[in-house]
């Protein structure tokens, strides 16, 4: 007992002095983008306050916080730190809910307003930065997010369970893991947006609705639809979401704006479909999905049989 004892404290104690280490050049960062950008802007008047807002969102709380925390850990007091970190966690989600606005505005400015492209050149030529832009250090404190997770569960796991800090800990792990799911939920959400935007801009005309709440984009790629008569083989290009399966085909080459665009040619609805393999069972070359709907089956073949294995793992999940 007094060996694992003497194990965690080990441990403890080097996680504890690389989150401080860590911590120091988090804020170093932060410190950089707060002095010679926010406070000099704020004083120069160059950017309109709710403009500065958008682009810095909660920074200088974020920044407060993260220096609290530090001085609690020079002195060792893990517990109070931990404690008073926890109030400020929310500014995390916050910031992430932001952070692509935040992005939009800066671009906007630099494009549109002479006097802060200018100023925003010149500080980033300091020796201070390193070569980095403004747009490399907003990111930060989402990186910085991350890591906390994995030092605070560092620490929890070679922390003894009968002590006080003990739970501190625990319920700062459980805080933090909440937070990053929120930011998590951020980006996959923006992300699915781009992915339904792009599908939408590749589709010729606007007969097909691709953008709609609550739809999720899950995968997309040719395939051979077998015929039900003896013709030949049409190949297509799906793509599958959350409730629809859209199949489509190339516009004409020589088309004068669609040349490059795709024609819908259905669209199958998920809700009352079933899903099955006709064949691809065994490690032969392709396989063959049959997909039914309440009017109409529909045979997708593919001569890779790890394409179908996929398609028929993404299907049958989006029908689940």
């Amino acid at each position: 007992v007094e060996d694992q004892r003497a194990r965690w404290e080990r441990k403890r104690s080097r996680t504890a002095k690389e989150l401080l280490e860590t911590e120091h050049k988090y804020l170093e960062q932060l410190d950089l983008v707060l002095t010679y950008f926010v406070t000099i802007l704020k004083a120069k008047g160059t950017l309109k306050p709710a403009v500065l807002e958008t682009i810095f969102g909660p920074l200088e709380s974020i920044y407060s916080a993260s220096h609290v925390l530090s001085l609690h850990l020079e002195k060792g007091n893990l517990g109070p730190g931990l404690e008073n970190f926890c109030q400020s966690l929310d500014l995390y989600g916050h910031y992430a809910e932001n952070l692509e606005q935040a992005n939009k505005t800066l671009k906007e400015q630099v494009r549109k307003n002479k006097s802060f492209r200018r100023f925003k050149k010149l500080q980033e030529t300091r020796p201070q930065f390193q070569g980095r832009e403004l747009e490399d250090l907003l990111p930060v404190p989402l990186q910085r997010l991350h890591q906390y997770k994995h030092f605070f569960r560092d620490l929890l796991e070679n922390t003894s369970p009968d002590t006080a800090e003990y739970q501190k800990l625990a319920k700062t792990v459980k805080s933090v893991c909440e937070v990053s799911h929120w930011v998590q939920d951020i980006f996959d959400k923006r992300e699915n947006s781009l992915q339904l935007l792009r599908v939408q801009k590749l589709l010729k005309g606007q007969k097909t609705q691709v953008l709609t709440p609550g739809r999720w984009y899950i995968r997309e790629g040719w395939l051979l639809v077998v015929p039900s008569k003896g013709e030949e083989l049409k190949r297509r290009m799906f793509f599958l979401f959350s409730d629809i399966l859209i199949a489509a085909k190339p516009c004409h080459p020589l088309h004068l704006l669609n040349s490059n665009k795709l024609s819908c040619q259905a669209v199958y609805p998920l809700h009352q479909c079933s899903v099955d393999k006709v064949f691809g069972h065994t490690w032969s070359q392709g396989g063959l999905l049959s997909l039914c709907f309440p009017h109409k089956t529909l045979l997708l073949m593919s001569s890779n049989q790890q394409e179908i294995n996929d398609w028929y793992r993404s299907l049958t999940a989006a029908v689940r």
